[in-house]
């Protein structure tokens, strides 16, 4: 008897320490009409808004009641949203018909369309600091850049190989994977050169990418399910940390100082960065399957997850080796990780 006792009282005292352990949860499933494929979605943090790449449209999501704002059409083959807030305007790189949107932030009505001067337009990022907007040719190897204030393309960037995310330093310096040479690349947004290309040791094929600029700390995500935190100013690695597999997206809280890889085996790895030198595998958050792209929202601490079921996965054929799974009619929604404490 006394050792069934005992061994309850450990049971009992384990659970409450994993659950003492438990910093997030998934505390809502914000179901999104329409059907169709999603890439990145962008939070706007002040205006309580994320911005949703969804089909053929951009669909506005209201954070505070869950309801839509508004849609913005006519996306063919969308990939990513970039704000300017400074400047009320939007833009959404278009990969089928390699465009970038422009699109007033209030009403949500286009201003604009723009060919870009490459192929398969994707990743897209808005510099305050120069007012410039670098769209990431993925087919092309090139970014072009585009005058925030004019709406005019004003270069075409040569890169190594192909890019994936992106983020500036807000200083006069972007940062962007190069997925197939293991490699960030910086560009200097006065130039609009690049100024560097930093191998990625010990990471392969680099995804997504977050930066805390305060401790100049680059954090990119790889296939080889490793997240490298590098130093921003040198390209130096400060350390690797293990994450899912599947990985996309990063994004990182500036007050909490976490950052949270996207793992679309069905999970997202939360990475604490205890100072420039020390971090931390924080937690595991269960999430759903395919859920790959995120963003965060660094006012309220909410993580974002497009995700959606799917039927079985189809059994390739000669003409189709790489079959997908087709996404279940009305599955598709953003989960919404909560934190349960800070």
């Amino acid at each position: 008897m006394k050792k069934l006792i005992i061994v309850l009282i450990c049971l009992a005292l384990y659970t409450n320490i994993s659950k003492a352990q438990l910093q997030y949860k998934i505390g809502n499933k914000i179901k999104v009409e329409g059907d169709g494929g999603w890439d990145y979605l962008t939070a706007d943090e002040a205006g309580d808004q994320l911005f949703i790449s969804h089909g053929t449209v951009v669909q506005v999501l209201n954070t505070k009641n869950n309801t839509l704002n508004g849609t913005i059409p006519d996306t063919k083959g969308v990939h990513g949203i970039a704000l300017a807030s400074d400047l009320n305007k939007g833009f959404i790189s278009n990969g089928k018909d390699t465009s970038v949107i422009i699109f007033d932030l209030k009403t949500l009505k286009t201003l604009t369309k723009l060919k870009v001067t490459g192929i398969n337009p994707d990743a897209i990022l808005y510099d305050g600091f120069s007012k410039k907007v670098f769209v990431y040719n993925g087919r092309s190897k090139n970014a072009t850049v585009i005058d925030a204030v004019t709406d005019l393309v004003v270069a075409t960037i040569p890169l190594e190989g192909k890019p994936e995310f992106s983020v500036t330093d807000l200083a006069g310096k972007v940062y962007v994977n190069i997925e197939d040479k293991n490699a960030v690349t910086v560009i200097n947004a006065k130039t609009l050169k690049v100024d560097a290309n930093w191998s990625i040791t010990g990471g392969e094929e680099p995804t997504g990418l977050a930066l805390d600029n305060k401790t100049h700390r680059l954090f990119t995500v790889c296939g080889n399910k490793v997240m490298v935190v590098m130093d921003a100013a040198n390209g130096k690695v400060i350390t690797t940390l293990p994450i899912g597999d599947g990985c996309d997206g990063v994004a990182f809280d500036t007050e909490l100082k976490r950052a949270y890889s996207s793992n679309g085996e069905g999970n997202v790895t939360v990475v604490q960065e205890e100072n420039e030198n020390t971090f931390k595998v924080l937690e595991t958050i269960s999430t759903q399957k395919g859920a790959r792209t995120i963003c965060v929202n660094s006012k309220t601490h909410h993580i974002y997850l497009p995700a959606a079921e799917y039927e079985d996965m189809p059994q390739p054929t000669k003409e189709n080796p790489r079959s997908r799974p087709k996404v279940k009619a009305g599955s598709f929604v953003i989960l919404d990780i909560e934190p349960i404490k800070k």
